[in-house]
């Protein structure tokens, strides 16, 4: 059974983000990127699903510019065999990185699509579930544990009120969450052996898709700051601040 799995190049969590000056998006230059961190959780579930002789091909996919090729190294770092990247400067919107993956699972044909639950630069929480739409499978979300037997996979999923296991026949769509593993320490025989794994280059016109942005981005501004807190006389006067100054209510 192939695993294909989606990784996306976001700025590094340890980084403070910061606005650009004509409010156009975040700034980027000279910023460290990393993997997304929900993606490093798929790819190691991916692996282990190897491991366990489950799985026999781990393929990693990501889609953007030509420097995700080092986020698909590290993916290969931790485990997988070969990666993909659909290589374009345009800005890529969830819909149209569910199509690209739809048009990669209609060639590679792979038994289950891990992704992460949502990426920390958009936090959409979108993909995941529009290529299941599009590719009219199964899907668990927000996967905090997985076993894959006799051709089905039982995902226990994170929902408000506690634990949901669902049962999905294969092949199906699955993203993770942050409790579902603890992604490996890549190591430097590791990282030296993905310099040597196969990579495929494509374009999205190669297969057939359309990733012009749906949605226009008006203005990005950083969140106003936060006041310091006071203290109050007695429960009259936070009544009348909550109502007069923070107009809650």
């Amino acid at each position: 059974m192939k695993v294909l799995v989606a990784v996306k190049r976001v700025v590094d969590y340890n980084v403070k983000v910061r606005v650009k000056s004509d409010n156009t998006g975040v700034d980027i230059a000279n910023v460290k990127m990393s993997m997304n961190p929900f993606d490093e959780i798929a790819i190691e579930e991916a692996v282990r699903l190897k491991e366990k002789g489950v799985a026999t091909e781990v393929i990693a996919v990501s889609c953007g510019v030509t420097q995700c090729q080092e986020t698909l190294r590290t993916a290969m770092a931790i485990g997988a065999d070969r990666a993909i990247l659909v290589e374009t400067t345009a800005e890529l919107q969830p819909l149209a990185v569910a199509k690209l993956l739809k048009a990669l699972m209609d060639k590679e044909q792979p038994g289950l699509v891990i992704l992460g639950k949502q990426a920390i630069d958009d936090d959409c929480n979108q993909t995941g579930q529009m290529l299941a739409a599009l590719a009219d499978l199964p899907q668990a979300t927000f996967a905090s544990k997985v076993e894959v037997v006799d051709g089905k996979a039982s995902v226990t999923r994170e929902v408000d009120g506690g634990l949901e296991v669902l049962s999905l026949s294969l092949p199906a769509i699955i993203t993770t969450d942050l409790r579902l593993n603890e992604p490996r320490y890549v190591t430097l025989p590791n990282i030296m052996k993905a310099k040597k794994k196969q990579m495929d280059i494509f374009k999205p016109e190669d297969l057939g898709v359309d990733v012009s942005p749906r949605i226009k981005t008006l203005k990005v501004v950083e969140p106003p700051k936060r006041s310091a807190g006071i203290k109050v006389a007695d429960v009259a006067a936070l009544v009348d601040k909550l109502k007069n100054e923070a107009k809650v209510i």
